[in-house]
């Protein structure tokens, strides 16, 4: 049989090898233990990162632990309303319940009355909508009554759920049309949980996504285990390059040199371990000896991966990316401070409140978070190399 490509480098897409991840896997059994919810779990770091996979990785070990796993990836028209959100959990929810029965009417047959038909209602996704219509209250009222009466109703070895979302960076408040789902949702699980109803929140998204929990309410702080996924280690990025060719089928067999080199061009970023293993391999299935073709995979990752969000960006917000990408003290975070002294040994500074401004643009556009105060980060893992990589970055500093 023809040994294939193993590297797979499409967005959440499992790969041939889980390098590391040991530390992360091992706080989230730690959560799996709890009798009582007092930890819910948010697994967050930057695109490329592995937090969908890590996340899928981790359901077995909570199904072997007696959970039950719904959930989604989240879209932005889940934070259109309150009811949208409710909507998403009762449907994931109605997933393991549907074959609760909820109800038995007996139906008499025309002209036999000694026997019947037995109608059956489900705790289906219609029936699950009903009782929440049918509760008086508010949204928050309505979904915390019908969590509630599920749990009542499951049995006991499947009482223990955990919701996970992914993409949970999309989930907002609208103050403007007074529709504040991200709160719903910590208001209820806070609720449920402090009744003592095992049902856990699993969330998985992007650095912005914790501030944004604190903003809609304080307490989330104290309601999450966060997880921030690092980069893999130089010694994981090597397991992750050279085990899946460890294979006695397998036609390449790379030196130590240039999985060193592979490792040095990803950054520790799993996506791009996967994105370049699999430009390589094609090349060496072709020609062992070829070197390794850094400038064609830059190429192909500015095009496949950096350009569509290097164009959110205006020519101006570009300069400033610029000034940042040119930051030599600490590349991995900088403060205003810093742009604006770097800034001053350009053509065109920046002041305070400018690069204020930009920044708050940037980080809606998804190339900047701020990871704690004063201080910011690119949201795009490698964004400087591809920036340092662009004419612009030249003309800044003339």
């Amino acid at each position: 049989m023809t040994f294939r490509n193993p590297f797979k480098p499409g967005a959440g897409h499992t790969p041939p090898f889980l390098a590391g991840r040991s530390v992360e896997k091992a706080e989230f059994e730690k959560l799996l233990d709890q009798e009582e919810i007092l930890d819910n779990f948010l697994l967050t770091g930057l695109r490329g990162v592995g937090k969908t996979v890590l996340s899928d990785e981790l359901k077995p070990t909570a199904i072997s632990k007696g959970w039950i796993v719904v959930g989604s990836e989240i879209s932005e028209t889940v934070s259109v309303s309150e009811e949208n959100l409710a909507i998403r959990l009762l449907t994931d929810l109605s997933v393991i319940t549907s074959a609760l029965v909820y109800s038995e009417s007996k139906i008499p047959r025309m002209g036999i009355t000694e026997k019947n038909d037995v109608l059956t209602y489900y705790y289906n996704f219609e029936t699950l909508k009903y009782l929440f219509d049918s509760t008086p209250g508010l949204t928050s009222d309505k979904l915390k009554f019908v969590l509630e009466h599920i749990y009542s109703k499951l049995p006991a070895a499947r009482k223990k759920i955990i919701f996970q979302y992914d993409e949970a960076q999309n989930l907002s408040d609208n103050a403007d049309k007074n529709q504040y789902p991200l709160s719903l949702l910590l208001d209820v699980f806070q609720s449920i949980q402090k009744k003592g109803v095992p049902f856990m929140l699993m969330l998985i998204g992007l650095p912005t996504l914790f501030p944004k929990l604190v903003e809609a309410r304080t307490y989330a702080e104290r309601m999450f285990r966060v997880v921030f996924l690092q980069r893999l280690s130089e010694q994981e990025s090597k397991e992750a390059i050279s085990v899946p060719l460890n294979d006695a089928d397998c036609p390449v067999k790379p030196t130590p040199d240039s999985i060193s080199l592979i490792c040095k061009l990803a950054g520790g970023y799993p996506y791009f371990l996967q994105f370049i293993g699999r430009e390589i391999y094609d090349v060496w299935v072709i020609d062992p000896q070829a070197f390794i073709p850094e400038e064609d995979i830059s190429n192909k990752l500015d095009s496949d991966f950096f350009a569509g969000r290097w164009d959110r960006a205006t020519d101006r917000q570009r300069e400033l990316l610029c000034i940042v990408a040119s930051l030599e003290d600490n590349p991995d975070e900088f403060s205003v401070q810093e742009i604006v002294e770097k800034s001053n040994t350009t053509l065109k500074p920046f002041s305070n409140s400018h690069v204020n401004q930009m920044l708050a643009a940037l980080i809606s556009r998804g190339l900047i978070y701020k990871n704690r105060y004063g201080k910011y980060s690119f949201s795009v893992p490698l964004l400087d190399r591809f920036i340092r990589r662009q004419p612009m970055f030249s003309d800044v500093f003339g």
